[in-house]
């Protein structure tokens, strides 16, 4: 579970009653992109044959930059999110970030269930003993990529939710 219960509104578009502009909602979907591309080699590296987690990325590339329907790219994320379901370990966690990105186009705050989930995917490929600081590099190298204009949203969104996100955005 990677939604809270309640809302911020700074994370909801314009146009379903919050404060995000429409950029600002592709800006995310990028970011989010970048995050799971970074950790997608951990699932090809498994099977090479299933596109469907860099679909996804791709497609929440495309809708960002409005060569895409919202309602498409959703459905192309949940079936990376299907890629995920049988697998297990880092590769599972790679596909699911990969998904994540691209509901992002529906629900903004899908950007951190792509960020965690990459995180956990290096987490989950890193030698015992290595676990918590590949963990912490890697949400520290999504740091650096967060769009400056973002910074201090996503920041205190993943404050606010990293709980309900396995806790991998904690120091």
């Amino acid at each position: 579970m990677i939604l809270p219960a309640v809302r911020d509104l700074r994370l909801v578009s314009i146009r379903r009653g919050g404060t995000l502009t429409e950029i600002d909602h592709q800006f995310l979907a990028l970011w989010a992109a970048t995050c799971a591309e970074h950790v997608l080699v951990l699932f090809e590296e498994l099977d090479r044959g299933d596109s469907r987690p860099r679909e996804a990325i791709e497609a929440a590339r495309a809708w960002a930059r409005g060569e895409t329907k919202m309602m498409l790219t959703r459905a192309i994320g949940g079936h990376a999110m299907g890629a995920a379901r049988p697998l297990r370990g880092a590769a599972r966690f790679a596909a699911y970030s990969a998904g994540q990105t691209a509901c992002v186009a529906h629900v903004p705050e899908h950007d951190l269930g792509a960020a965690a989930y990459a995180i956990k995917a290096v987490a989950a490929a890193a030698p015992e003993g290595q676990k918590r600081k590949a963990a912490r590099a890697e949400r520290d190298w999504q740091r650096r990529q967060i769009p400056e204009h973002l910074r201090t949203l996503v920041l205190e969104d993943q404050d606010r939710r990293s709980s309900i996100c396995w806790s991998v955005f904690d120091d």
